[in-house]
């Protein structure tokens, strides 16, 4: 089974929504008309001929995040319509991304300059750190990503989501080198 369709991403896991609440003009919670619910997976090639569908889920700049006049909302809206060039992460701020990845995939070893809370949500995955140590995740566990170089890799039959929020992180030192973000060879633009 492909996973593309007609150029667009395709799983079987359930569609997702995206509810994003304002204040209205009398300052009474609403929910916003300005941001599209469902959610939109595109394909990333993570190599060897493989892909895995990236969805952006809220992006912010800036700490503390500026809610006033709804300033997130069009941040958020202008780096939607960009989601595809941009990286792993949101520098000076946060990223929500869910990652669909299909039975017998694997990500290559990759780094984020973060520090990264992956939570499964559908699906089992395992977490491959490069000194060859790996941990089996289930729906509902966390990882704690703290800028290491790790793979996901699908072994199961069934259908993997994961819910990412990346934070920028201070680069790691490791044995006095500055570690860096490393893609691994997967098609995606520098962090910025």
């Amino acid at each position: 089974m492909s996973p593309q369709q007609n150029g667009e991403w395709k799983s079987p896991l359930p569609e997702i929504n995206r509810f994003v609440t304002t204040h209205d003009d009398k300052g009474r919670s609403v929910f916003s008309g300005d941001i599209e619910e469902s959610m939109n997976f595109f394909t990333v090639d993570v190599g060897g001929g493989e892909s895995a569908g990236f969805e952006l889920g809220y992006t912010t700049r800036g700490f503390p995040i500026p809610l006033t006049n709804d300033q997130d909302l069009a941040m958020f809206q202008d780096a939607y319509a960009q989601k595809k060039e941009d990286g792993l992460i949101r520098k000076d701020g946060t990223l929500l991304r869910y990652v669909d990845i299909p039975p017998g995939v694997a990500s290559p070893m990759h780094r984020t300059v973060s520090l990264d809370y992956g939570i499964v949500i559908a699906g089992e995955v395992e977490c491959v750190l490069d000194s060859g140590e790996v941990r089996t995740l289930r729906a509902g566990d966390l990882m704690v990503q703290r800028g290491t170089n790790h793979a996901w890799r699908n072994n199961g039959k069934e259908w993997v989501r994961i819910a990412f929020v990346l934070l920028q992180s201070t680069p790691v030192v490791a044995c006095g080198k500055k570690l860096g973000e490393d893609v691994g060879g997967m098609d995606l633009a520098e962090s910025r």
